[in-house]
């Protein structure tokens, strides 16, 4: 439910750009009418209109997970913030002027900040964010710890870079991949990496036990 949950705004995104895309003529009218006033010179063009709406929508539900936790009383991550001020602000202005290049440029500004925020944490405050996330379920010393939070921060650069390279190079002019590419690409570079990650410090723990 927690993965579900945070993927939430992503999922919509990629559902309702797609079905948009699919009725272009149909988002071009909805966007038209509900957007029309906030883009700059008034006019919104057909295949401008499905990633306008998806953005709309990637807003309000990242809006609605602020509030859905607020209302249960939970602390609401930083890093949840940040991704709202994101969002909110890149998404803006590729609704005002009508140009996907900033959102796209979105997912590899929340990565750099994350590895931003760990670096600075890390080196800067001597605090290892990647060890108070996952201390409670795994024992590691203290130089392990330092790996592996100097491999998420390389991890998240890298990410960021590759978002990029397949916004601007590789789909250059095709939104639509970029937009499977921003859900099965990216999140599947993460769960790859997760998963290379454990099995890395599962098998140093064996070792440790065995030694």
């Amino acid at each position: 439910m927690k993965l579900l949950f945070d993927f939430f705004p992503i999922l919509l995104f990629f559902g309702v750009f797609k079905l948009a895309e699919i009725n272009q003529q149909a988002s071009l009218a909805i966007a038209t009418k509900f957007l029309g006033g906030l883009v700059m010179g008034g006019t919104i063009k057909p295949d401008q209109a499905p990633i306008m709406i998806a953005t709309v929508v990637a807003i309000v539900a990242t809006t609605l997970q602020l509030v859905y936790l607020k209302l249960r009383g939970r602390k609401i991550d930083a890093m949840l913030w940040v991704s709202f001020l994101i969002i909110t602000i890149f998404g803006s202005m590729t609704i005002y002027f009508h140009d996907d290049a900033f959102i796209k440029w979105k997912p590899t500004i929340i990565y750099w900040v994350f590895a931003l925020v760990m670096c600075v944490a890390q080196f800067g405050f001597g605090k290892n964010l990647m060890r108070q996330a996952m201390e409670a379920q795994i024992k590691l010393p203290e130089p392990v710890w330092k790996n592996v939070g100097l491999s998420w921060m390389v991890f998240f650069f890298v990410l960021g870079v590759i978002n990029l390279l397949a916004a601007f190079v590789i789909f250059k002019g095709n939104t639509s991949a970029w937009v499977s590419f921003k859900l099965f690409g990216i999140n599947g570079l993460l769960f790859v990496f997760i998963i290379v990650q454990t099995l890395m410090l599962s098998k140093y723990i064996e070792a440790e036990e065995q030694a």
